[in-house]
């Protein structure tokens, strides 16, 4: 266990203020007052639910050495404290400096984007282990170094734990870290003190305005990993971002860059392009276009948005001096990634897909893509979280209504609000381009699951979209064990006898 002298430990944020004994050495930093051990710094942050300063004197009796706070009501004579302007910074700060600055020691790709992000930081994995590197990845399915695997609490860890992540992959042995870098993390200071190498641009399209408001400050909150991107660095070499020109916040974000840019896309003239491309049920294929050379690239994967992001994993393995080859030989043989257009065969003759698109572009990528499969219907089963974005329910009603034959609206995560108001807020847009004959409101989610799987007959594919690769479902307090692939076997295999 890494210990670091308080006194020395402060240098690495700014300090309004500080008072008390502030000689001890600190053996662990965090903001949750639950993890508080003995020499741990506690950072008070102020969340949307609580607020870290009250849990002051309870991380103190714990064995916190000293606290962090932006609230100078919390100002004591009772424990030792530091005043600061900001803490969710100071708690990035001090995570980064009491690992000792792990991410300088790594090269670190951060992938950002509405949508992609997952599928991408697999691919630079895949492509960079397949080349000899040793890569860690830090992502929404999971942490992963070899075959050593960690479960995500969210997308991007907070500051303390993503901090240790780089100091578990470097004592594995790894020389990359491969992340995905949430719209949240930018904005609530997790990445911060981290030194990336190369940012990946995906997408910009509708989701989390609930967080951020407007489309406006989402996209400067993607914008901060471009716009950071090589002003302070530890290390000497080169800084790429790679961006989707063929999406229009691509252009503002290679604006904000001091870092050699390298673009890529399919309608656009871009650096590295896919040309003639072919979707199919089996995968995609097209030509793959960057300096003067053509290449044949076929892919397990399908969907034009896999063509993006193989585009993007591409990208990075060539400014990582990987051969072109060996780059296409690791693609092509990937069959796929858990829970992203996902599919579950126990038999049938129809097509079963579980899907994370749970945005309104990622719920129309997925079911123009299921319907180009399609020989018969296109059934979707979907809903929206509680607690989220609610603008974008109807939007994706009436996506899901023009694309398919029948939909059965169900819930997703509702967590604490009423599920049957979610349903109705995503009929509202459903009903506008649908009829109510073809639709369907069963808000159990199993129970939607087994009635689209009964409706099925032979050529259908029938899409089951929002949670992917989740192995739960929330429902008010409540965190259910569910998952979509798992029920929707049990469904195949219950009704494999009769006429489907």
């Amino acid at each position: 266990m890494r210990c670091v002298n308080l006194l020395d430990l402060l240098s690495a944020t700014e300090i309004n203020d500080l008072d008390g004994n502030l000689t001890g050495t600190v053996s662990f930093v965090t903001s949750d007052s639950r993890q508080v051990r003995e020499g741990a710094l506690f950072v008070a942050v102020k969340g949307y639910k609580s607020d870290g300063h009250k849990y002051i004197q309870s991380a103190i009796e714990k064995g916190a050495i000293a606290a962090v706070i932006e609230d100078r009501d919390y100002i004591s004579d009772n424990y030792p404290w530091i005043l600061v302007p900001d803490t969710r910074k100071a708690l990035a700060d001090f995570s980064a400096a009491f690992c000792g600055y792990p991410s300088s020691k790594l090269n670190l790709i951060g992938v950002t984007g509405t949508n992609g992000k997952t599928t991408t930081t697999n691919l630079i994995t895949a492509i960079l282990d397949d080349y000899g590197h040793k890569a860690g990845l830090i992502g929404t399915i999971h942490c992963r170094i070899g075959k050593d695997i960690l479960p995500a609490q969210h997308t991007t860890p907070e500051a303390p734990e993503l901090q240790q992540l780089f100091c578990d992959f470097l004592g594995k042995g790894a020389d990359y870290a491969v992340m995905e870098v949430s719209s949240h993390a930018l904005e609530l200071q997790r990445v911060r003190g981290c030194d990336f190498d190369v940012a990946v641009f995906t997408n910009l399209t509708q989701d989390h305005l609930d967080f951020h408001g407007n489309m406006e400050k989402y996209l400067m909150a993607k914008s901060r990993l471009f716009y950071n991107l090589g002003r302070s660095s530890r290390k000497k070499r080169r800084k790429y971002a790679i961006i989707n020109i063929d999406d229009p916040a691509g252009q503002q974000l290679a604006s904000m860059t001091t870092a050699s840019i390298i673009t890529y896309g399919v309608n656009n003239n871009a650096d590295v392009r896919a040309e003639q491309v072919e979707v199919a049920a089996t995968g995609v294929r097209y030509q793959l276009r960057y300096t003067n050379q053509v290449i044949p690239v076929s892919l397990q994967l399908t969907g034009m948005f896999n063509v993006y992001n193989s585009l993007a994993a591409i990208a990075v393995g060539l400014v990582e001096n990987i051969p072109v080859s060996s780059i296409i030989a690791s693609l092509e043989k990937i069959a796929g990634i858990p829970g992203r257009f996902e599919k579950v065969n126990a038999g049938q003759d129809f097509t079963v897909i579980v899907d994370y698109s749970h945005t309104p572009d990622g719920l129309d990528n997925c079911l123009r893509t299921a319907r180009a499969i399609a020989r018969g219907r296109l059934i979707t089963v979907f809903g929206c979280g509680g607690d989220r974005d609610r603008s974008k329910r109807p939007l994706m009603g009436e996506i899901a209504g023009r694309l398919s034959d029948f939909v059965v609206v169900t819930s997703d995560n509702p967590r604490s609000e009423c599920p049957q108001d979610i349903i109705n807020d995503i009929v509202a847009g459903l009903s506008k381009v649908m009829d109510s004959q073809q639709f369907l409101k069963v808000e159990d989610r199993q129970a939607a699951i087994r009635l689209a799987i009964q409706e099925a007959r032979a050529g259908d594919v029938v899409v089951i979209a929002g949670k992917g690769h989740e192995s739960y479902q929330i429902i008010g307090e409540r965190v259910l064990s569910f998952d979509d692939r798992e029920a929707a076997a049990e469904a195949i295999r219950t009704f494999a006898g009769r006429s489907l």
